[in-house]
């Protein structure tokens, strides 16, 4: 289906619609053997607060970016290869329902969809098409990913000293390596985690000795306690 869908105009002309929704400041998507899988609006959890956002599913690319117009205007494109992206259902807990994980060594998140059979849609398409992709580049799925960011509103003092109150003073951060939300003085020190970028980020006080001693242990979070803040103002921290 996917091979006979790759040179057809039906095809071109679907990513054609998707490029021009982005505009000048979203990547050009059209290349030889791609094809637009699915389309739709998910839920995706970020660092402040539940956001809608347009995701569009490849057979190699996941793109998502922020709705503008409703199928006539994105910006803020990201854009995720699919062979590094691993999923897993996140249970259903109040208002945050039929969602699951997005995991990559860059970056992972949770995005919810609408029903029960939407979600079960959109896992299925992904998970043929990261299966797909690395059967035929003979790779082995991804065993490291990044830390998913426990949201603003579950921590309202430090998760490290228990200590510090959050308020306008004593700003929230977030660890890279755990994902926990902690104060200043338990996220003074960076390290380096190429995966995530070129350059040293921010870690608590734990995670950067277990770095640093080569003990680091892969914390896991509660699955319903994630987020990201790419679409922040205050992403930074």
């Amino acid at each position: 289906m996917v091979d006979r869908l790759a040179n057809s105009e039906a095809n071109s002309k679907r990513i054609g619609v998707v490029e021009a929704c982005f505009g000048t400041a979203g990547q050009p998507l059209a290349i030889p053997g791609r094809v637009l899988i699915g389309e739709g609006v998910l839920t995706k959890l970020c660092r402040k607060r539940p956001k809608a956002r347009q995701f569009f599913l490849f057979n190699d690319i996941l793109v998502y970016g922020n709705i503008v117009i409703q199928k006539k205007k994105y910006n803020k494109q990201h854009i995720i290869p699919l062979e590094s992206v691993t999923i897993d259902t996140v249970e259903d807990e109040g208002d945050l329902r039929n969602g699951w994980l997005i995991k990559t060594p860059t970056k992972s998140f949770a995005v919810y969809a609408a029903t029960a059979s939407e979600k079960s849609e959109w896992m299925s398409h992904i998970s043929k098409c990261v299966s797909d992709l690395l059967e035929k580049s003979g790779k082995s799925p991804t065993g490291e990913h990044a830390a998913v960011w426990v949201p603003d509103s579950e921590a309202t003092v430090c998760m490290r000293c228990q200590k510090i109150k959050f308020n306008p003073v004593n700003r929230r951060h977030h660890c890279r390596k755990c994902g926990f939300v902690v104060c200043g003085p338990c996220s003074e020190k960076k390290f380096l985690l190429p995966s995530q970028s070129t350059k040293p980020v921010r870690v608590c006080e734990f995670c950067y000795k277990q770095l640093s001693s080569g003990s680091y242990t892969h914390l896991e979070i509660s699955g319903n306690n994630i987020s990201d803040d790419d679409d922040d103002d205050d992403s930074s921290d």
